[in-house]
């Protein structure tokens, strides 16, 4: 098979700008030069393509390429936008298309379209930084959800300025201070149980989707969830497979499935839950999952003897040949 011409792109104006760089980094260390013309495609905070320290024109370095492995998280590279771009260009890429990433990456319409299909989630509600009172707010959330609560920003992954709050006063002051750096944030009631994660891949190992096991996630003690700092410290364990029962795991990894299904996404993605003694809730769903050495998906297909390099050649000779036109 003659070489094909892979771009990498990585870095992106997200907050998680450092976690792509290692996530692409990890990418561009398993492609082997004998299979690949490999280039690494640095896109900026401010939104520039560098390549060799070189800043380029997108539409320059898509016309010689065969496919692109997006290896960005936040916005820009799971929001839908560089994938339109890609689209415009007429080059496969790997992770879902358009507007199944701009919904995913949307926490509130990913809980809209969800509801329908029967996926348990959390009491929630969306506050925005015009609220004439927040304070007003946090009462009518406490009337609603009860006295504990997870606020998180609408869009946005890794847990970055996600925060609990307990109480109308805690409440109001943590709204007054996460929607100075974000438009809308996401309220939830916060429950108690097992953090789980559950991975989804398609058109692997002669199935249309394989359900990786689930991860049990468990911070540090001190932690009250498993936040930023805690998903790259190492303190954190992560049991795989989760010490779930037979049917927890089944329910688990039904769930996962249904909502890749659902918000109609591509070729692999992975969910967050929260596992009470009332079932399994729906947190979030991550369309373009870190691959850095730390990340959960790795984890998972390591459990299932599946190398990294094979999982990440699957997805870019799946991409290229399904062919995103």
């Amino acid at each position: 098979m003659q070489r094909l011409s892979v771009a990498i792109i990585r870095g992106g104006p997200s907050q998680e700008h450092d976690v792509s760089m290692r996530t692409g980094a990890e990418v561009l260390s398993v492609l082997a030069p004998e299979r690949y013309r490999v280039r690494d495609i640095i896109v900026t905070r401010a939104g520039d393509w560098i390549e060799s320290g070189f800043q380029r024109d997108p539409l320059m370095v898509l016309e010689s390429v065969d496919v692109v492995f997006i290896a960005l998280h936040g916005v820009y590279g799971e929001d839908g936008t560089l994938q339109r771009q890609l689209e415009r260009a007429h080059v496969p890429y790997t992770g879902s298309g358009p507007y199944p990433s701009a919904i995913a990456m949307n926490k509130l319409l990913t809980k809209e379209h969800l509801k329908e299909a029967g996926i348990n989630m959390a009491p929630h509600m969306k506050v925005s930084r015009d609220s004439a009172d927040l304070y007003r707010v946090a009462t009518s959330i406490e009337s609603l959800f009860g006295p504990e609560y997870v606020i998180k920003p609408i869009n946005g992954g890794s847990s970055i300025d996600v925060r609990n709050a307990a109480g109308v006063n805690d409440l109001y002051t943590a709204l007054t201070e996460i929607t100075k750096q974000h438009e809308e944030v996401l309220v939830e009631q916060r429950l108690v149980g097992k953090e789980a994660t559950v991975g989804v891949v398609e058109r692997f190992r002669d199935q249309s989707i394989y359900r990786l096991p689930a991860i049990e996630i468990v911070p540090p003690a001190e932690s009250l969830f498993f936040d930023y700092e805690n998903k790259y410290n190492g303190k954190t364990e992560e049991i795989c497979p989760g010490r779930f029962s037979k049917a927890e795991k089944t329910a688990l990894e039904d769930a996962a499935t249904m909502v890749h299904q659902t918000l109609g996404l591509a070729q692999y993605s992975r969910s967050d839950f929260i596992v009470t003694a009332d079932g399994v809730y729906f947190l979030e769903v991550n369309t373009l999952p870190g691959l850095t050495s730390e990340s959960l998906l790795p984890r998972s297909l390591s459990a299932v003897g599946c190398s990294y390099s094979h999982f990440i050649e699957h997805l870019l000779l799946d991409a290229y040949h399904k062919g995103r036109v």
